[in-house]
């Protein structure tokens, strides 16, 4: 799985907090509304950037582009949980020890966390 630059990291953010399909103007407006929230001094983004982030996402299967209007509007192939377990899976599956990695993470959840673990595995 390919790992996320910053911008892309928050185009995700974007598609993953909207339901519907939207357009890489739409994108740029609440890109550049989150800037402008944040306080960071920076130059507004063109929409080819954006289009640009959009293409890469959608070359790694992250986006999908719904071309049946124009503009094309885009949304995440998938939800963000999704996305985050494949990535916890891709991780785990490339240590040496697995249970060792486990037995690391847990050891770093939260009481709260680790009864959920537990209710999810069947445990009481």
């Amino acid at each position: 799985m390919a790992t996320l630059g910053d911008l892309e990291r928050a185009v995700m953010d974007l598609l993953w907090e909207h339901q519907e399909a939207i357009t890489a103007n739409i994108l740029r407006d609440l890109l550049s509304q989150r800037t402008t929230d944040d306080n960071a001094e920076s130059r507004p983004l063109a929409v080819t950037t954006v289009l640009t982030v959009l293409s890469r996402l959608e070359k790694k299967g992250l986006v999908e582009r719904e071309r049946a209007s124009r503009p094309h509007r885009y949304r995440a192939v998938t939800s963000r949980e999704e996305h985050t377990a494949e990535l916890m899976l891709e991780v785990l599956g490339s240590a040496p020890d697995r249970e060792a990695v486990l037995a690391r993470f847990i050891g770093t959840v939260s009481p709260g966390e680790a009864q959920t673990l537990r209710t999810l595995l069947g445990r009481p």
